[in-house]
C-alpha cells in the first residue's frame, strides 16, 4: 500500500508524548543561540545589524528544527550521539556569532552551520523518510551559497548568506507537496524498477547472508510527526526566547544605579514580558499568539513560529538596552526596534486571532488599530522626546488593550473586569 503525506497538525492516535531529558539538554545550546544574537542588537544597531540578525537568526533556528524534527519523528530511536553532534556544531555557531560582524569568526559559523546541516539531513535519508512539511530537510541547494561563502571574506560573505536564506524560504513556501510528492514516486519507481532486474537467486542470497532483502530496506516513505510533542517542543523554544528578555533585565539591572526612574521602567518591562508569555503560550499554541485549534498548513506554522521568536528575541534586546538607559534617553534605533519587533507580534497575533478564535471582526479591530497605532508612535517620536519609561509602557498599554479586547471563547461574553490570562488550553 502506498504511504500518505501526514499533515503535522492532525491529531495523533500514538501514547501522548513529552520531551525527552536529551532533547532538553539538546534545547541549552538554544539558550547560548538567542543570547549571542541579541547582543547584535545592543547599543544602537543599525540596519546591517539588524539585517545581519535576521539571517543568523534564521540560520541557527533552521539547524535547530531540523534535529527537533529528527527527534520528533524518530522518537525513542534517536540517536543520542547525532543530536549531541548537531548540538555541537550550533554550540559553534553560537560562540561565533560574537566575532561575525568583524569578520574574525564568518568562516567558523558557516563551516559550522553546513555541516549541522548536512547532519540535519543526512539523518532523514539514513531513515529512508522525505519529510514533506519542512523539505529544507531533504532539499540543500541553500547550502551552497554558505559553502562558497567559506571560501570569501569581507561585505560579499554576509550576502552569500542572504541568498542561501533565501534559497532555503523559497524551497520552503514555493515547492509545493505535489512537486514533492511526485519526487517521492520517482524515488520509489527507482527503487522497485531496480528490486525487479534482481533475479529471485540474488535476492534469496541477499536474505541468506544479511537477514533481509533491498526490498525490505529500499522503500522511502513519508516521515510521520507527533504532533502534540512538536507542539511542545516549539513552545519551548518560545520560554528560551523570553527567558533570555528576563536575563536582559537582570544584567542591565546589575551595570546601573537604581534610580527612581529605573523602579518605574523595571515593572513595565517585567510587565511586558507577563504579557507576552501569556499571549504566546496560554492564548497561543506552540509559541504563537492567536492561535488556535483551526491550524494553518505546516510550512506556515512553522514560518510563523521562525518570525514570532525573532520578533520576540529582537523585543527582548531591545528592552534591555531601555531599562539600561532608564535614567537617560532611548537611542533612536532602539526604539524603532521596539516598535518593528513589537508591531509584527501584533500583526501576526491579530491574523491568527481572526483566523482561528471565535473574535468578531469589529472587535478585533477594536482591539488591533489602537495597539498598532502606539507601537507606531513610538517609532515616530523624536529621539530627543523618548524616555525609556515612557516607551515601555506604551508597549504595556498595546499589549492589555489587544489582550482585552481579544479575550474572548465560543458561547461567552467578553469581561473586561476579568485578567489577561484565560483558562488553560490543551497542552501544548
Amino acid at each position: 500500500m502506498a504511504d500518505t503525506p501526514t499533515n503535522i497538525l492532525m491529531p495523533s492516535t500514538a501514547p501522548e508524548r513529552h520531551a525527552s531529558w536529551l532533547e532538553l539538554f539538546f534545547d541549552l545550546v538554544a539558550v547560548a543561540g538567542v543570547a549571542q544574537l541579541a547582543h547584535l542588537l545592543h547599543g544602537e544597531p543599525g540596519w546591517r545589524d539588524v539585517g545581519l540578525y535576521i539571517v543568523l537568526f534564521l540560520a541557527f533556528w533552521t539547524n535547530w528544527l531540523v534535529l527537533t524534527l529528527y527527534g520528533n519523528v524518530a522518537g525513542e530511536n534517536t540517536r543520542v550521539r547525532t543530536l549531541l553532534a548537531g548540538m555541537f556544531g550550533l554550540t559553534v555557531m553560537a560562540a561565533a556569532v560574537h566575532g561575525v560582524q568583524e569578520g574574525e569568526k564568518g568562516t567558523a559559523f558557516a563551516i559550522a552551520y553546513t555541516a549541522t546541516r548536512f547532519l540535519g539531513g543526512s539523518v532523514f535519508r539514513d531513515r529512508r523518510e522525505l519529510l514533506l512539511d519542512w523539505p529544507t530537510v531533504s532539499f540543500g541547494a541553500g547550502t551552497v551559497p554558505w559553502i562558497v561563502s567559506i571560501w570569501v571574506d569581507g561585505p560579499a560573505r554576509p550576502w552569500l548568506w542572504t541568498a542561501g536564506v533565501a534559497l532555503d524560504l523559497y524551497v520552503t513556501f514555493v515547492l509545493s507537496k505535489g512537486r514533492l510528492l511526485r519526487h517521492f514516486e520517482e524515488q520509489r519507481e527507482r527503487v522497485r524498477r531496480r528490486e525487479a532486474a534482481l533475479s529471485e537467486t540474488g535476492r534469496s542470497r541477499e536474505v541468506r547472508e544479511t537477514g533481509r532483502s533491498r526490498e525490505d530496506g529500499g522503500q522511502v516513505t513519508i516521515a510521520r510527526t507527533d504532533t502534540e510533542h512538536l507542539a511542545e517542543r516549539l513552545g519551548l523554544f518560545t520560554i528560551i526566547v523570553l527567558g533570555e528578555g528576563v536575563i536582559q533585565l537582570v544584567e542591565a539591572g546589575s551595570g546601573i544605579e537604581w534610580s527612581h526612574h529605573f523602579f518605574y521602567v523595571m515593572p513595565a518591562a517585567f510587565l511586558l514580558l507577563v504579557l507576552l508569555w501569556s499571549l504566546s503560550l496560554r492564548r497561543g499554541r506552540g509559541g504563537i499568539p492567536g492561535l488556535g485549534d483551526d491550524t494553518p498548513q505546516p510550512r506556515l506554522l512553522l514560518g510563523l513560529h521562525c518570525f514570532v521568536t525573532g520578533a520576540l528575541a529582537a523585543l527582548a534586546a531591545a528592552v534591555g538596552v531601555a531599562v539600561e538607559h532608564a535614567d537617560g534617553r532611548l537611542p533612536e534605533q532602539t526604539g524603532w526596534l521596539m516598535a518593528a519587533a513589537s508591531g509584527a507580534y501584533l500583526l501576526v497575533a491579530t491574523a491568527l486571532t481572526h483566523w482561528t478564535r471565535s473574535v468578531g471582526r469589529a472587535r478585533l479591530l477594536t482591539a488591533a488599530l489602537p495597539a498598532l497605532a502606539l507601537c507606531a508612535a513610538l517609532g515616530l517620536t523624536d529621539g530627543a522626546d523618548r524616555r525609556p519609561v515612557v516607551a515601555v509602557w506604551v508597549l504595556v498599554a498595546a499589549l492589555v488593550w489587544f489582550a482585552r479586547w481579544t479575550r474572548q471563547t465560543p458561547g461567552r461574553e467578553l469581561d473586561l473586569t476579568d485578567g489577561i490570562e484565560t483558562s488553560p488550553l490543551p497542552r501544548t
